[in-house]
């Protein structure tokens, strides 16, 4: 099997792994940290907006499955590119959309579809997603892991990543992995 991975911070790592957990051809999700300067960073660390890292996913997939433009369109469905350092009521840089690229096809591949979709119109304001190449990458603490899986009725998964969940679950029928329907 091939594998690829993927980077992308949309807002709290927990709604971007709750819905790419359920996508065919994604091997694996983990919630980590990137882009900051601080080696190791904790979660409260980069909640408190000291270490310049972005709450992200790193995502593993086989790409003769799922293509990274397959990734990069449920990204852009699962996340608002449109508000700069914010989803929702999560608000600082480590909440940034971004895309942490292993390649420059992958690089060239973001570039296109940002540039398809800012022409097509699919948002009123202007995509803010950064890209730029993958730095060292910080797995997040054991807890954050399959987080909405195990911690589906607290109150921010209930109001907040299962909306997600539903909406990629209906948008992407086609794309859910068999066990998941």
């Amino acid at each position: 099997m091939r594998r690829e991975v993927a980077t992308l911070g949309g807002g709290c790592f927990w709604c971007v792994e709750a819905v790419f957990e359920l996508a065919e051809g994604v091997i694996s999700v983990e919630s980590g940290y990137t882009g900051g300067s601080v080696p190791n960073p904790t979660y409260k660390q980069v909640c408190d907006g000291t270490t310049g890292h972005a709450e992200v996913c790193r995502v593993t997939f086989d790409p003769s499955v799922i293509s990274f433009a397959d990734v990069l369109q449920i990204f852009f469905a699962a996340h608002d590119p449109t508000t700069l350092n914010r989803q929702g009521n999560d608000v600082g840089t480590q909440y940034r959309s971004a895309i942490y690229t292993h390649s420059k096809e992958q690089e060239a591949i973001s570039r296109d579809y940002i540039r398809q979709l800012t022409e097509s119109g699919t948002w009123s304001d202007p995509i803010v997603t950064e890209i730029t190449p993958a730095p060292t990458f910080y797995k997040a603490e054991d807890y954050h892991q399959n987080y909405y899986e195990q911690n589906g009725s607290q109150p921010y998964c209930a109001f907040v990543v299962r909306p997600k969940v539903e909406k990629f679950k209906k948008q992407f029928k086609d794309r859910l992995r068999s066990d998941a329907r």
